[in-house]
């Protein structure tokens, strides 16, 4: 008996550091402070049904061998229907886990609304998100640059971010960061996040759209200040002009596309993309006239 509780106690702690060997880049490893909120609420949440969990597990093995066979002292009441008591505690409970369980998450979603400016003291940064088929463009209007599956953020500064998509209905998610956000053709969602700690975060769609999902990733690098700046101005002088016509053949179906930028951005075109019917067949068309630049 004694042999078989250590192989069990064992086969758990084992299968516990197996599913949490994974955890090391995901949501339970957070690097701001929204992720670090959901990180709070996943956590109250898991022990609030861990203090339900864990007696009725206890509770049942403690009947199941109170009522075994060999037990003589055991009552056999073949003949009870019904206890009021019982009926308390059974309902009870769970109606208690529900409501706590509830109110932590809809607390926690309002304080956390993708919408609402996070409290810094550094002026954030602006970034417009557009999902394709089969990649993320990021496109910096106040910096006049853009970025294909590559997304570099200073840390300590939020990040406000407008999200869209070319086509197809997709999702945004940056585990590490928090707050998976959904982008949608002919409107803008928003969301705000921030890095606390320098380091790269792996960036995914989490919305299935067709044959090249699985390679629909990016990196997000979150660096210092000076880096960032750095960046901006390594960006600005290399790459070619994002304007409608390249944007259309970017637009074009591909996957696995390296990352890459793009030294300036014709003026308005997220909100030329944003606005502009979808189309099943022909990549997003949409009007320009000049190549936005920041001057340095």
């Amino acid at each position: 008996m004694k042999k078989a509780a250590r192989l069990l106690v064992s086969a758990i702690v084992l299968i516990a550091a197996v599913a949490l060997a994974g955890c090391t880049e995901g949501v339970l490893d957070p690097k701001g402070p929204i992720a670090l909120a959901e990180h709070q609420i996943l956590f109250n949440a898991l022990g609030i049904m861990l203090a339900i969990v864990i007696p009725t597990i206890l509770a049942t093995l403690g009947v199941a061998a109170w009522f075994r066979a060999s037990n003589r002292r055991a009552r056999y009441l073949p003949d009870f229907e019904y206890s009021g008591r019982l009926e308390v505690l059974v309902w009870a409970i769970p109606a208690m886990t529900v409501i706590l369980v509830g109110g932590v998450a809809w607390v926690g979603a309002h304080d956390l609304d993708p919408r609402k400016p996070m409290v810094s003291t550094t002026k954030p940064i602006n970034v417009q998100v557009v999902s394709l088929d089969w990649k993320w463009l990021f496109i910096y209007p106040d910096q006049g640059i853009a970025s294909v599956n590559q997304l570099t953020i200073p840390v300590g500064t939020s990040v406000n971010f407008q999200l869209t998509s070319s086509g197809v209905m997709n999702s945004f998610f940056v585990p590490q960061l928090g707050s998976q956000i959904y982008t949608m053709a002919g409107m803008v969602t928003r969301l705000e996040l921030q890095a606390d700690h320098p380091g790269t975060y792996r960036g995914l769609s989490a919305q299935f759209s067709g044959g090249g999902f699985a390679d629909m990733r990016f990196n997000v690098d979150a660096v210092s200040a000076e880096d960032f700046a750095r960046w901006v101005d390594a960006a600005r002088n290399a790459g070619p002009v994002l304007d409608g016509s390249t944007y259309a053949d970017l637009a074009k179906p591909s996957s696995a596309v390296a990352a890459s930028t793009y030294r300036a951005v014709a003026p308005d075109l997220f909100n030329g993309i944003s606005s502009a019917p979808m189309h099943s067949e022909a990549p997003t068309r949409v009007t320009y006239s000049a190549p936005q630049r920041v001057e340095k």
